[in-house]
């Protein structure tokens, strides 16, 4: 990629360098970092291409929270106003540069706490949508004959994690009973994961890659950062609920139907992880991708005996 073009198009300042290759690498592309005489930039290349005007909303609540004060990279546009340039042939977006550390889901929970409260607190953010619009993603079950389909083929075709994805489908197909639609929308983040709040050099934490953000429910999105960051600590689990109150957070988890979106989530990625396995094509990342990505998932199990445990700590103090 050529250095000045990016800049050029961007308005990043003069005498541009373009580190040599990537600095992240993440599962919707790769960072390369922008050094300019009026900063850093993180240039971003996606591994498929991107839609302008698909992601025009998610970019939006972005930098509404960015300028309400949520820890989060502000976005570079084109001169024209676009997310997007094609330079070289290669589509990119650009940021402004954080100095981000590894992900860590032993973050301190009270930071954690006030960054979630802060995002489900941007301004304009209030969603008035029916649940018909909030995609089947974040509350729909995969389902029993789904799994059964899945764990047949896959110990046909002789997958390594064949035998553990069977041990735990009696224990997601119970957790689906869980599901329920949100009881309020908002504009959510939508992927609190440990990959997209990250520490900071500075001592802070900072959310990142808000592609995926759109109408959810409060509650629900706080419940995965719960099972992310609280761990099986029941003190972790009150110091984040509690600087998340504290922050003036809008939502509460109070009973199994908040853990929603973390349920539907986790079990929708375990089934698309399990199908690039058994049929990669070319956008899949390969077998041995697909076998990582399932095995997080079996790696840190979401248990209705973990969820529960992390419910008791909320609701009856530990």
């Amino acid at each position: 990629m050529d250095a000045a073009a990016i800049a050029d198009r961007f308005a990043l300042g003069a005498r541009p360098a373009l580190s040599e290759g990537p600095v992240a690498r993440g599962k919707q592309g790769a960072v390369w970092r922008l050094t300019t005489a009026d900063g850093r930039w993180a240039v971003k290349v996606p591994f498929r291409h991107e839609d302008e005007a698909a992601l025009a909303p998610a970019a939006a609540f972005q930098e509404a929270a960015a300028a309400s004060g949520v820890p989060a990279p502000r976005i570079r546009r084109t001169g024209e106003g676009d997310l997007f340039a094609v330079v070289d042939g290669v589509q990119l977006r650009v940021y402004e540069w954080v100095d981000l550390g590894h992900p860590d889901p032993l973050l301190d929970p009270e930071l954690v706490g006030a960054a979630v409260a802060a995002t489900h607190q941007v301004p304009g953010a209030e969603r008035a949508a029916p649940i018909i619009d909030v995609d089947g993603w974040y509350f729909d079950s995969v389902g029993a004959p789904r799994w059964d389909e899945l764990i047949a083929e896959l110990h046909a075709k002789g997958a390594p994690f064949a035998g553990r994805l069977a041990a735990v489908r009696d224990e997601l197909v119970a957790l689906e009973s869980w599901l329920a639609p949100p009881a309020a929308l908002r504009t959510c983040h939508r992927d609190l994961m440990a990959d997209n709040l990250v520490p900071t050099a500075a001592g802070g934490v900072c959310v990142i890659d808000w592609e995926n953000s759109g109408p959810a429910g409060a509650g629900q999105e706080l419940a995965v950062a719960l099972f992310e960051f609280g761990r099986t600590d029941p003190g972790r689990a009150r110091a984040l609920a509690n600087a998340y109150a504290d922050a003036g957070g809008p939502g509460r988890v109070t009973g199994r139907g908040d853990f929603s979106m973390l349920i539907a989530v986790l079990g929708h990625i375990a089934e698309i992880a399990a199908t690039e396995w058994l049929r990669p094509n070319h956008r899949s990342r390969g077998r041995s991708h697909a076998e990582a990505w399932i095995g997080e998932m079996l790696d840190d199990q979401h248990t209705r005996e973990r969820l529960d445990g992390l419910l008791a700590s909320l609701t009856r103090g530990g």
